[in-house]
């Protein structure tokens, strides 16, 4: 059998830390926090033996695939390795200092706790509340510093290795415009928060032109700070929402879309998509990534209920059952292909 090369090593050992380093932190937090907030309404969040070793599979399945693709050159290996561990420093002590506030918030099911110095009529209904119970929503700086390591957390350290799983069938879809200069072609990253998509987007794609957008300004401040020393041309960051993309019909050859649809009531799922298609010119490739769901990853059932139970997430029951296959055709898309890896389900389409 062949020895695996010191690099892929390399990758597989920051992996298994990150992973190691989430769950520690998720069972200390969980014990410190339920002596000093208990809540009885979480009841029992375990999970049996098979479950972790087919989360584990998945998870070593996740990071096969991301290596391999690296191999490929499907993204430079660089991004395998690429941890801004000093910005992570600064944030893990916020994560505890606010701890106390986000248990409190859900012992009260207190979901409108949010800054009151914002303008309410600037965003839709659904999306004035504490996601995730998370200290102000998506709608201050606090919030925007300190969720990209919650997600990392979240996921056991594995949250870019699933944002990069949008990027080969990306890549295969603008090559429907192999005989036009990569660099004008447009690709936009809609929801695009903080900018860790838009970083990984970047890496693969270093000629074309990426747009990122998102309805809060405090999130596309942190992802300008985040961006600002990439290679390349400059990402262009707009304030918009995703029911009403502020950009002409037909003028974008790419569309992704990372972790939107579950915190969105599935007529606003609908609207996405059909705003989605009258953007892309014809040929042009749509890829959504978001949480798997219960038709294809049914031996995760429990995890997501208790995804559930432990976040403020009130469309999410709804979307884990929703046939997004179908709205996609529906709307006018063809060569719909699905996959999906650990916690994350890939949709690719073709206008």
């Amino acid at each position: 059998m062949a020895r695996e090369p010191i690099s892929k090593i390399a990758y597989k050992t920051l992996q298994q830390g990150k992973s190691i380093a989430g769950l520690a932190h998720k069972e200390l937090s969980t014990r410190i926090m339920n002596f000093l907030l208990p809540d009885k309404k979480l009841g029992n969040l375990n999970i049996d033996q098979k479950l972790l070793i087919d989360i584990q599979n998945s998870m070593e399945f996740l990071r096969e695939v991301d290596w391999n693709d690296a191999e490929n050159n499907i993204y430079p290996k660089k991004l395998l390795f690429d941890e801004p561990w000093l910005r992570y420093l600064t944030q893990y002590p916020k994560i505890w200092l606010d701890m106390p506030n986000t248990w409190d918030r859900r012992r009260k099911q207190n979901f409108k706790d949010l800054p009151k110095n914002i303008e309410n009529e600037n965003y839709p209904k659904y999306y004035l509340r504490n996601f995730h119970h998370q200290t102000d929503g998506y709608l201050s700086d606090f919030s925007a510093s300190i969720y990209d390591l919650q997600v990392e957390i979240l996921f056991n350290g594995s949250a870019d290795a699933m944002r990069r799983r949008i990027i080969k069938p990306l890549k295969e879809g603008l090559n429907n415009f192999s005989n036009r200069k990569k660099s004008s072609l447009k690709i936009i990253d809609v929801a695009t928060g903080s900018g860790r998509t838009l970083k990984q987007l970047r890496g693969a794609f270093p000629k074309e032109k990426i747009i990122g957008l998102d309805l809060s300004g405090s999130y596309l401040k942190e992802a300008s700070r985040f961006i600002s020393d990439l290679d390349g041309d400059l990402i262009e960051l707009i304030t918009g929402n995703a029911e009403e993309l502020p950009l002409k019909d037909n003028s974008m050859q790419g569309i992704s879309c990372v972790y939107l649809f579950h915190e969105l009531p599935r007529s606003v799922r609908e609207n996405v998509l059909k705003e989605f298609f009258r953007v892309l010119e014809p040929g042009g490739v749509l890829v959504l990534a978001d949480s798997i769901q219960v038709n294809d990853s049914p031996d995760f059932i429990q995890i997501m209920e208790n995804f559930h139970k432990s976040f403020h997430e009130p469309f999410y029951c709804d979307y884990i059952k929703d046939d997004i296959n179908t709205k996609i055709t529906d709307i006018g898309f063809h060569n719909v292909k699905t996959s999906s890896f650990f916690m994350t389900k890939v949709w690719s389409a073709i206008k």
